[in-house]
């Protein structure tokens, strides 16, 4: 009997042991020696202590895991594939003094990395004209006649982003008016990635 009641009082809390549902809440099994390290390195309570090593969180993770910070967070941005290569191309156009545009998507992921990218690129004194399609005329993503009008401009290179990861024949028309792109997406891809200096994507097969 005092089992039952020791096992029915570590899956309830506040005395409730179901949801409203009727499902029976289970409390997760913590390591006790995770739990004892926790509290001495942290100074945490053991029910906070407890609820970290319940989910994986190993001693040596418990700060940054309390404490997140983007350096310990992110992962390294050479990790992405063509990520190297897309910098590359970019600093290369800097230095050359080439002309450099962006071709964003008109939502606010379109917008707050343009926004991120021409921030940067005055950093490093350079401005950085931007390019949003019109929704209802043009539609989503770089079209063969969008690269004309940038290449007319005198565009040497476009950084797409936000689209671009599957604009194949877009950007295979680029490549004959000899219009450099690097593609950073986010999107999924369906095909082989299409032609361009670097295709940055995290769903890149």
């Amino acid at each position: 009997m005092a089992d039952d009641s020791a096992a029915k009082t570590l899956n309830a809390f506040l005395g409730v042991s179901r949801s409203l549902s009727g499902r029976a809440w289970r409390q997760r099994l913590a390591d006790a020696a995770v739990v004892r390290a926790h509290m001495q390195t942290l100074g945490l309570e053991e029910v906070l202590a407890r609820a970290l090593a319940s989910r994986g969180v190993r001693a040596d993770q418990g700060a940054d895991f309390l404490t997140p910070t983007l350096r310990a967070l992110f992962p390294d941005p050479s990790s992405f594939m063509d990520m190297d290569a897309a910098a590359e191309a970019i600093l290369d156009a800097l230095q050359a003094q080439a002309s450099i545009h962006v071709f964003a998507d008109y939502d606010v992921d379109g917008a707050s990395s343009a926004a991120l990218l021409v921030r940067w690129f005055r950093a490093m004194g350079h401005e950085l004209p931007i390019y949003v399609p019109d929704r209802l005329t043009e539609g989503y993503g770089p079209s063969a006649k969008a690269f004309d009008t940038l290449k007319a401009s005198g565009a040497d290179l476009v950084i797409t982003v936000d689209c671009g990861a599957a604009a194949n024949e877009a950007l295979a028309h680029a490549a004959t008016i000899a219009l450099n792109v690097v593609v950073i997406d986010h999107h999924m891809m369906r095909s082989e990635p299409p032609t361009a200096l670097a295709v940055v994507n995290p769903n890149r097969p």
